[in-house]
């Protein structure tokens, strides 16, 4: 062991389990149901292992609800299993978890980046809650840049003032 890390061999997901998926500019979210499989919302543009063109399936407004094999939702892009809401909120039962997934398999449904996405969709199934850290902590940090620019641009005027007053 030349670098001296040792890696730790990824727990098997258990049904119910949050699987996310580290996409090249963002995190794709399934939920896992047994078997090799997970449900998950897929937009049309979707495809298994898609890699960066998957950003482009942020551009939709329709998603399909697949079920497909985890390797093949994966592609070569790594994934865990997180749930990490387990301390706030009480996952559903196992059972009932799978069997909304399962129900909702076939179906096209409502898209929106901000509100209704992938992330959303497995925490509605485990936990009743719809919820996007990533939406989240990107409008934290488009509002601290967004502040910052401002900020900026004040500075500016001020300076540009300032030196106007003093010719």
């Amino acid at each position: 062991m030349a670098s001296g890390k040792l890696l730790m061999p990824q727990p098997e997901p258990k049904p119910g389990d949050l699987i996310e998926i580290f996409r090249p500019l963002y995190r794709h979210w399934a939920i896992y149901v047994g078997d090799g499989y997970v449900i998950h919302l897929a937009p049309p543009s979707e495809f298994p292992g898609a890699g960066p063109a998957s950003i482009m399936s942020a551009l939709t407004d329709k998603a399909i609800v697949k079920k497909e094999l985890l390797s093949d939702v994966a592609g070569r892009d790594k994934y865990q299993v997180n749930n990490k809401h387990d301390s706030e909120y009480t996952p559903l039962p196992p059972n009932k978890i799978i069997q909304q997934a399962e129900e909702l398999v076939g179906q096209e449904v409502l898209y929106k980046l901000t509100s209704e996405n992938c992330e959303h969709f497995v925490n509605q199934l485990r936990y009743g809650v719809p919820r996007s850290d990533q939406v989240r902590d990107a409008v934290k940090t488009v509002g601290i840049v967004g502040v910052g620019l401002a900020a900026f641009g004040l500075i500016g005027v001020m300076l540009s003032r300032n030196k106007k007053q003093k010719q």
